[in-house]
């Protein structure tokens, strides 16, 4: 295996975007990556396009990608369609780095569309909770929110963490997205509002919660070479790793220690070597989480992180620094590029009012999506190194 590089980034704007469409997002997002890498789009050898949702909401199935593509004028070569849940995108990356990195192609396209907004809100709700077993969970009524809620609790009452630190990750990162022209919400908040904002699952009010969004993301991997050509700081694709869920017994580690152990080892680094990280916070607390199974601190201590600003813009670990999915938002099979788009920005400077204080060599994404048998359902870790 060769190494893989990233080359250029994108993404749109997310929110409620009711004037666009999945065209609209690909097209934006796909020319401005080539516009970035400068590199001739007749060289893309192979196309992986993430969406998790458009069947359901849309109609438009099997072919989803070879249709947004066309306006673009993509065709011709390799489009392979992505359905993994909000790690669609993240999956779409984790093909198109094997594709540079195994010589499949020398350059390779990763795009990640969503369009959750439709007029009906039953019907978006309805998509979201195919993203778990519909013969199980689904007949028991049980929605994310609930999985979380469970999570968070248990959590709480086996090491003590409390609202008021689950409270401050929603602060930081609403602190983040406000600095984001790309995020979907770019308000500040204080811990009172988030603790006093309407009650979705005990301990997770609104404000702990992300919102369902619309938007694409787009990247471009390919080899050293054509890296050190664009002019820009190279971002090796250190590692890229995908798992999922597992039986896993009461004491065993689970999906995102397990992948994450995979990341870590493909890249050669520790846990102490990440200097900037972009997790999946679905809901704030989940982000507390997060930062133990990746081995950022040990069982129970993610809660002192918060507390000493440790992970905030300006900490020594910061986490989120684009906004996370709770400012910026969750347009599902968009988020996993964004996340690796924000990653790349801060390495090469590029991050705007939001940059980080000291420049990142190496940074991490964690992307998650459904849920199977009381785990998440699909996990991806990628490293970047520059």
């Amino acid at each position: 295996m060769r190494d893989a590089y990233v080359l250029g980034v994108s993404m749109t704007k997310f929110g409620k975007l009711l004037d666009k469409t999945l065209k609209d997002f690909a097209y934006e997002t796909v020319w401005n990556v080539i516009r970035e890498s400068k590199i001739d789009p007749h060289d893309i050898g192979i196309a992986f396009v993430g969406n998790a949702y458009a069947g359901v909401i849309t109609g438009q199935e099997s072919v989803r990608g070879q249709v947004v593509l066309r306006d673009v004028g993509i065709n011709r070569i390799p489009i392979i369609n992505v359905e993994n849940a909000c790690a669609s995108s993240s999956t779409a990356f984790y093909l198109a780095r094997n594709a540079v990195a195994s010589g499949q192609c020398d350059l390779a396209l990763a795009v990640g569309l969503e369009k959750l907004f439709c007029g009906d809100l039953g019907k978006s709700l309805a998509a979201l909770s195919t993203s778990s077993d519909i013969e199980i969970e689904g007949r028991m009524g049980i929605l994310f929110a609930g999985i979380y809620s469970m999570r968070v609790r248990a959590h709480m009452e086996k090491y003590g963490l409390t609202r008021q630190q689950f409270a401050k990750v929603a602060v930081k990162n609403h602190d983040n997205g406000a600095l984001n022209p790309h995020a979907q919400y770019r308000n500040r908040v204080t811990v009172d509002e988030v603790l006093n904002s309407r009650m979705i699952a005990d301990p997770i009010t609104l404000l702990m919660t992300c919102p369902m969004g619309d938007g694409g993301a787009a990247a471009l991997i390919g080899t050293k070479e054509m890296a050190e050509r664009m002019g820009k700081r190279p971002v090796r694709i250190a590692s890229s790793t995908l798992g999922s869920f597992g039986f896993t017994g009461k004491d065993e580690p689970g999906i995102v220690c397990r992948v994450s152990k995979q990341a870590y080892q493909e890249a050669g680094i520790t846990p102490k070597d990440v200097q900037v990280a972009e997790v999946h916070d679905a809901v704030a607390p989940v982000e507390l989480f997060l930062c133990e199974e990746l081995g950022f601190c040990g069982p129970g201590e993610s809660g002192r992180m918060i507390d000493e600003g440790v992970t905030w813009r300006d900490g020594k670990l910061p986490v989120n620094p684009s906004g996370g999915l709770s400012a910026k938002g969750h347009p599902a099979g968009a988020t996993g590029l964004a996340q690796v788009a924000e990653i790349v920005w801060q390495m090469r400077e590029e991050a705007g009012e939001r940059q980080i204080r000291s420049v990142p060599h190496v940074g991490l994404v964690e992307n998650g999506g459904g849920n199977v048998a009381g785990e998440t359902a699909v996990v991806g870790v990628h490293i970047l190194t520059a």
